[in-house]
């Protein structure tokens, strides 16, 4: 098979191209093994379309030599069964002896011809333009995708784009990702403007008809779970354990902590030196209270510390219907209650009990119903 002779003066030169992949190969969001594959294929494409090749091309792209080449293929058979790939023992003879060779090959071979144009240049910049932002994006997008599945159940900051129908949509710093906080996910009485900074909590990945996105929330419990995880080292490193916690977003939340080494004070951790570490949280919060209670496997003890800041006086329980009744001072019945009811509902919803507080006052009665 004839081939074809290159002009080497005028051979075209791919080194901005291949130093273009260098850089990417740096970035690290995407594989360059990957991406030359890809080129490959698309250029093979490309050649067949531009120059109405037939027969079988394949395109290499030499990182370490800075060169492509396009070769031509036909492998060598007895029966023809694609024209575009194969070449008959027959007229591959014709061709020998018409170009004066000896016939020296056997079936299976490969016959190749290089036919690397110089004007390549231009059909390999179309298409790798193509190719490449097209994989570009695809590996960053799976990079993120990555990247944020790993962020599941962490705090990020995120910068508010805009908000409609009362959903808060953000860009999350570290990846660009588009963040949505529902309604349900934004803390009652926080206000958020165009351009400002916050942070939030991940709670899951979502895909959409425009592409995946963030689900971020402020008033789940596990933002509050995760801003004490970043100010006290103790529950970082597990000597202090968070039991449980509960939350009404915006109001108060109650935390039940606890230590197997005597020598730590769980609660005194959390709070820090003059309430430092407990108020660098409340104030992440917009001012909502925090409770921090000593979690322990006494159920009367563990109620009545549930009932915090109340003082209790005395805790008499039915543990065949998980209730409590709970004695208070009279003065600090609403106290004990809460606005609403709050404090005794999140009492109950951390311990697990049905509690109901009653004012010293009315000790005797309890007492005869006992």
């Amino acid at each position: 098979m004839a081939k074809v002779k290159k002009d080497k003066k005028n051979s075209p030169n791919y080194a901005e191209f291949f130093d273009a992949l260098e850089e990417l190969e740096k970035d690290g969001t995407i594989d360059v093994a990957m991406l030359i594959d890809a080129l490959e294929s698309g250029l093979e494409s490309a050649y067949k379309k531009e120059y109405g090749e037939t027969r079988g091309v394949k395109v290499k792209l030499d990182p370490i030599t800075k060169t492509v080449t396009v070769t031509a293929y036909r492998e060598v058979v007895e029966e023809l069964t694609d024209p575009d790939k194969q070449i008959t023992v027959e007229e591959l003879k014709e061709i020998c002896e018409d170009e004066g060779r000896e016939y020296n090959y056997n079936i299976g071979d490969v016959i190749t011809e290089d036919i690397t144009p110089n004007s390549f240049t231009r059909i390999a910049a179309q298409t790798a333009k193509q190719v490449v932002m097209q994989r570009i994006t695809e590996a960053r997008r799976s990079h993120v995708l990555n990247e944020m599945s790993d962020r599941e159940g962490e705090i990020m900051n995120a910068i508010v784009r805009r908000i409609d129908n009362g959903n808060v949509y953000t860009e999350m710093v570290q990846t660009q990702m588009e963040g949505i906080m529902m309604p349900s996910d934004q803390v009652r009485g926080e206000r958020y403007n165009l351009g400002d900074q916050i942070k939030v909590f991940v709670k899951k990945l979502r895909t959409t008809a425009k592409g995946a996105q963030v689900v971020i929330s402020r008033s789940s419990t596990g933002f509050v779970r995760k801003l004490f995880e970043l100010e006290v080292p103790e529950i970082r490193e597990g000597v202090v354990v968070i039991k449980g916690i509960v939350r009404e977003a915006g109001y108060r939340t109650k935390i039940a902590v606890y230590s197997e080494d005597p020598s730590i004070d769980p609660v005194g951790a959390c709070i820090g030196a003059r309430g430092v570490r407990v108020n660098a949280i409340v104030a992440e919060l917009g001012g909502e209270k925090i409770d921090v209670v000593e979690w322990c496997e006494d159920s009367l003890e563990y109620i009545a510390r549930s009932l915090s800041p109340a003082k209790v006086l005395m805790v008499q329980v039915n543990d065949d219907e998980k209730s409590a009744k709970v004695i208070v001072p009279d003065d600090k019945l609403s106290l004990a209650i809460g606005k609403e009811g709050q404090n005794a509902r999140l009492a109950a919803r951390l311990t697990g009990w049905k509690i109901d507080v009653k004012p010293y006052s009315t000790i005797a009665e309890i007492s005869d119903e006992i």
